[in-house]
């Protein structure tokens, strides 16, 4: 039995590594260098609760359980994640009236712990807050992590447990005959398979439509972001949300999982084309700062050290497309909008185990390990397991990225795991995640990515064919 999964973000990762459960031959597809480029690499990084989520929708159905497996899941591949729960806040007695309808919602979704507290509550845990708050809805299953992490830990247990991976590899056809899926198409081949999973991100449409069916229907959405150094940790302990406007969550103030704050996103529905559109503009950066100083007025912006935006797939139905289709051996795992980072673990477990192996006929394997060992981060470590390390590789000694501390055994050990790219290393290493955004580390990163992939310096790319980092020497 061959079965395809075509898209490496971090529903794709974990959907591949539950199938891999199984005797079964599993392939994942994905069109970029690397996984966990697409949707899973710029996003907030929230595990949400599931109380923004209407119950009857695929999100409300899918978030609080996928929020409550993070925890065994860290656990089984080493990523970072903190439980830090969150503040929905209220600005003024009006709005006090949304948390009760926020909290009546995540009670109804199966939320655990949802309580409103006063003012005092709210002030006394988070001294930063806006002075003004009136009462804030305090959610206690609200986590943050790096999803990108979480998409390379699922693959690299997938892997070795008998996954194929095809990187840099996208799907351009998909055969079908009498009504069931043949074979997945792409430049370098044709793959017989039996089913095929879609989770392509903001391309899960034209996916599906390769095999004739109509939906999902998506369109970007884009959202902004401002980080703020390590220097700003503290300034927040937990998740801030403003009270909701519409369907957007709105525009927050989160820690993240290394130390720093992030603020944003605003969300900017783009026309159907632009999915690629991920470039960051005046205005909407203004509107995140705006957003973010409502509910913490005394931001240390002095201390930003980046702005982006990602790409997210929104669908008019604003939901969830999953499961089974028409098409015989062809499911969805689509239009994954937020909250898909949180509620991805419990689908990848409902498809695998629920929905394709009985279908299929699936038998499990006598053997899955389910746990992977992260690269070690020597920084983190007690003095005494480091100088452990250095004593069998003095490489583990030698600091490279002195803003995250990351070690040139670090690097070597990303490029053992497949890093073949600055960005490979970065989102493997968190090398070039600091103050300095790369500016003294990158060209030590360069030279040893040249020399242990044996290429010439201008030929390591920052992403990939195409991003050249440097063109030549500018002197003998």
């Amino acid at each position: 039995m061959r079965i395809a999964v075509v898209g490496a973000g971090i529903v794709g990762a974990l959907v591949a590594r539950e199938l891999c459960r199984y005797e079964a031959e599993v392939h994942l597809f994905e069109r970029a260098p690397d996984v966990g480029w697409g949707v899973t690499k710029a996003n907030s990084g929230i595990v949400h609760g599931g109380f923004h989520d209407r119950p009857g929708t695929l999100r409300a159905r899918f978030c609080a359980p996928g929020s409550a497996l993070f925890e065994e899941l860290a656990r089984e591949l080493d990523f970072a994640f903190l439980r830090t729960g969150a503040w929905v806040l209220a600005l003024s007695r009006v709005e006090v009236s949304v948390l009760e309808g926020l909290r009546e919602q995540g009670e109804e979704n199966g939320v655990p712990g949802l309580e409103i507290l006063p003012r005092e509550e709210v002030l006394a845990r988070e001294p930063h807050v806006n002075p003004e708050v009136v009462a804030g809805l305090w959610a206690p299953t609200v986590g943050v992590t790096e999803p990108w992490q979480v998409a390379i830990a699922a693959v690299e247990n997938a892997v070795a447990n008998g996954l194929f991976l095809h990187l840099a590899q996208e799907v351009t056809g998909l055969e079908v005959s009498g009504g069931r899926v043949q074979a997945v198409v792409t430049p370098q081949g044709r793959y017989p398979v039996e089913a095929v999973i879609n989770a392509a991100g903001l391309y899960a449409d034209r996916i599906a439509e390769m095999v004739g069916l109509t939906e999902p229907r998506l369109f970007p959405r884009r959202g902004e972001y401002v980080l703020l150094d390590k220097a700003a940790s503290g300034l927040v302990h937990s998740v801030l949300f403003p009270a909701p406007v519409g369907d957007s969550k709105g525009i927050l103030v989160l820690p993240t999982v290394d130390g720093g704050v992030l603020l944003g996103p605003n969300a900017q529905d783009l026309p159907e084309g632009a999915r690629e559109a991920n470039e960051t503009t005046g205005e909407g950066l203004e509107e995140v700062v705006a957003g973010a100083k409502r509910l913490v007025p005394e931001l240390p912006l002095h201390q930003a050290i980046k702005t982006f935006a990602g790409l997210r797939p929104e669908s008019p139905q604003q939901d969830f497309v999953l499961g089974p289709t028409q098409v015989k051996g062809f499911y969805q795992a689509a239009a994954m909008r937020s909250p898909g980072l949180t509620a991805a673990p419990q689908i990848a477990r409902w498809l695998a185990h629920e929905v394709i192996a009985p279908e299929l006929g699936l038998t499990r394997k006598a053997q899955f390990n389910p746990v992977r060992q992260g690269i070690p981060h020597p920084a983190e470590l007690p003095p005494g397991e480091w100088e452990a390390l250095i004593r069998e590789d003095p490489s583990w000694g030698r600091v490279v990225c002195f803003c995250n501390r990351v070690t040139e055994g670090e690097i070597l050990e990303a490029v053992r795991r497949g890093a073949r790219s600055l960005d490979g290393v970065k989102f493997r290493t968190r090398a070039g995640f600091g103050r300095c955004q790369g500016g003294v580390c990158t060209d030590k990163i360069l030279k040893i990515l040249a020399r242990e992939l044996g290429r010439e310096p201008e030929d390591v790319h920052l992403r990939g064919p195409g991003s050249p980092v440097v063109v030549g020497k500018v002197r003998p």
